[in-house]
């Protein structure tokens, strides 16, 4: 698989799921996400021992293969190895892109940046296929993040040859700005799996970038 054809699935709603134990309700839950038009998921749980993360990414990636859309593991590399996942997500403290695709070399590598437009860069150089900044706004899941701004997205834009993805504190009332903004993929987690219509809730987000998004990443 080319970077580009890689880079074209970095679109659109990208739903990372929640810490939840029960592995039919969190399926069940990715399930309604994906009918409402989810284009990536990303399977995090920060709570989870090895048993359940295993049972639970198995389920997820047989899931989203239906549904023709990847899943890219946080964190785990070797979860990510193991279950055949399409695509790992690095933090600061889970290893980097070079190491990720030299274990994966036909998957789909994030590196989250933070606010930092020098690690976005380093990520690019290392075979990173998209990053993601943020927070933007207050999280419930990353509440003690730093804050990443729009004017971090246009110098990403200029700079880094990659998508960028956007996330904390993501909603509906307030994505229409990053959109807008040139961020090719909006990561939520809470304002998704909280809502009591999650595929509502994910059709409205997919509907923002009918409405209000630049081209696409070329």
């Amino acid at each position: 698989m080319t970077t580009k054809s890689r880079d074209a699935r970095v679109r659109g709603l990208y739903a990372v799921t929640p810490d939840e134990a029960d592995t039919r309700r969190l399926c069940a839950m990715v399930a309604a996400a994906l009918k409402g038009g989810a284009q990536l998921v990303q399977y995090r749980n920060k709570t989870a021992g090895e048993a359940l993360r295993m049972e639970q990414a198995g389920a997820l990636l047989a899931l989203c293969r239906r549904h023709r859309v990847p899943l890219v593991v946080n964190d785990h590399l070797e979860l990510a190895a193991a279950v055949g996942a399409d695509g790992l997500h690095v933090g600061r403290d889970d290893g980097d892109a070079r190491a990720a695709r030299a274990r994966l070399p036909d998957a789909l590598i994030g590196v989250s940046c933070y606010n930092e437009l020098e690690r976005a860069l380093a990520a690019q150089r290392a075979g990173a296929d998209y990053v993601a900044f943020g927070r933007f706004f207050a999280s419930i899941t990353k509440p003690g993040d730093i804050r990443a701004s729009l004017e971090l997205v246009a110098a990403a834009k200029q700079a880094v040859d990659l998508p960028i993805v956007a996330i904390g504190g993501i909603t509906l009332q307030n994505a229409a700005a990053l959109v807008r903004g040139g961020v090719d993929a909006l990561a939520v987690v809470s304002a998704l799996f909280d809502s009591s219509d999650i595929e509502a809730t994910a059709r409205a987000f997919a509907a923002l970038y009918a409405t209000h998004a630049q081209p696409s990443h070329e």
